[in-house]
């Protein structure tokens, strides 16, 4: 036990000191937590040991609370308004990465597994730092910012489908047309599934919690609604952050769900940071500073960023600046570490692919908010923190501000 309590004393000032800092220098507070994690890992400090029992189990709640959080975040409705132009986006925004990785892969000669872990860890697009950068630019309820957000949600439904299916390959299924075609439906039809009964029975459960006069019920109660599908979600056989993801598409509709995400964010900044930073432990430096661990994370970099820009350009019908939208839609964040870490932790992948491919999750990342600031031509707005709020950009960008003065856009 005490070895344990060291490690999280250790990991949380570590992880919030250094996301204040990264926050300080204008990024996201994500990559100052997976700094934390390289420092105190095994390969400098070796105070934590993201193989720990306890640690894992904390990590991998942390990775519900993200996909929770993806999940209320999500407002299926709205993403009609930009659907066409959103949905093309995305579908390129995910097909051409995966090909130009799969084919870099290969070209390399890594195993199918391997490539395959590499190739989706392109896919998904962080909805947490994109929002929040183009918030704090001006640009978020333009038509521009809400194809973005329409797509990266989008792509971050396809990406989960694809991670499930990944996870069924590395488990040992087989990679055939029918097994692809049973995972992709499997977890397909669990989502419809539980929105559809979930629409039905969550709202009056939670109009019920909420007359519960008693402070602290909604969030752990909205928590464990989480856990519930999760768990429903593996004994269907599909992922259990498929079905923690589905738990926040149902609650997004309930008028909750702002208290909900205050609740259930202020547990995200103890167990999420523990993820990010169990991450950053598992980089083993040694091997991120190999010529294939560097080669492959610079070719991951250009396939990856040429890919969503590219993607960008896709909807052909969409008058906006499209450049804007294929810069946003760059950082990888946190779904480019849960397909990293479970690669990792199932053996998929070594340490030099796992270095790779945080390699490539960093510098995308990295680049986006002065890039976004460059292409739109906007001053980043001068923050203050707001109390009380919440949500999927606060646990992966640091805590919600508000701007004091206007940014000028041309």
């Amino acid at each position: 036990m005490h070895s344990l309590l060291a490690a999280l004393v250790a990991t949380l000032v570590g992880a919030k000191l250094l996301g204040a800092l990264a926050q300080r220098v204008g990024q996201p507070s994500v990559l100052g937590e997976l700094v934390a994690g390289i420092i105190l890992g095994g390969s400098v400090l070796g105070l934590l040991d993201p193989n720990a029992p306890a640690i894992h189990a904390l990590a991998e709640i942390g990775v519900l609370v993200l996909l929770f959080e993806i999940g209320l975040h999500t407002d299926l409705r709205s993403l009609a308004s930009v659907g066409g132009s959103a949905a093309t986006v995305a579908v390129v925004g995910v097909a051409l990465p995966f090909a130009l990785g799969w084919y870099v892969g290969r070209a390399l000669g890594m195993p199918p597994i391997p490539t395959l872990v590499a190739a989706a860890s392109l896919t998904a697009t962080s909805v947490g730092i994109s929002a929040r950068v183009l918030g704090e630019l001006g640009v978020l309820e333009r038509p521009e910012g809400r194809v973005v957000l329409g797509a990266a949600v989008l792509d971050d439904i396809i990406g989960l489908v694809i991670l499930s299916v990944v996870s069924s390959m590395v488990a040992g299924a087989a990679l055939s047309g029918w097994g692809i075609t049973r995972t992709i439906g499997v977890a397909l039809g669990f989502v419809v599934l539980a929105v559809v009964l979930g629409g039905r029975i969550a709202p009056p459960v939670f109009r019920f919690v909420a007359r519960v006069e008693m402070e602290g019920v909604l969030g752990p109660v909205a928590l464990a609604f989480a856990l519930f599908l999760a768990w429903l979600a593996a004994e269907a056989g599909s992922a259990t952050i498929i079905g923690a993801f589905a738990a926040g598409l149902v609650l997004h509709a309930t008028p909750q769900r702002a208290d909900i995400e205050r609740a259930v964010t202020n547990l995200g900044h103890f167990v999420v940071p523990i993820f990010f930073a169990s991450v950053g432990a598992a980089v083993d430096l040694r091997a991120l500073a190999s010529r294939e661990s560097l080669l492959l994370g610079a070719l991951l970099v250009a396939v990856g960023v040429l890919g969503k820009v590219a993607a960008g350009y896709a909807p052909f019908g969409f008058r906006g600046r499209k450049l804007l939208i294929g810069v946003a839609m760059v950082p990888r964040g946190e779904v480019g570490l849960i397909f990293a870490q479970m690669g990792l932790a199932s053996g998929a992948i070594d340490g030099a692919v796992f270095g790779a491919i945080m390699i490539m999750v960093l510098v995308t990342t990295f680049v986006t908010p002065p890039a976004l600031a460059a292409v739109t031509r906007a001053r980043r707005v001068t923050p203050r923190d707001v109390p009380g709020e919440g949500g999927i950009d606060d646990l992966v960008a640091g805590a919600r501000r508000t701007p004091v003065e206007q940014p000028r856009v041309d």
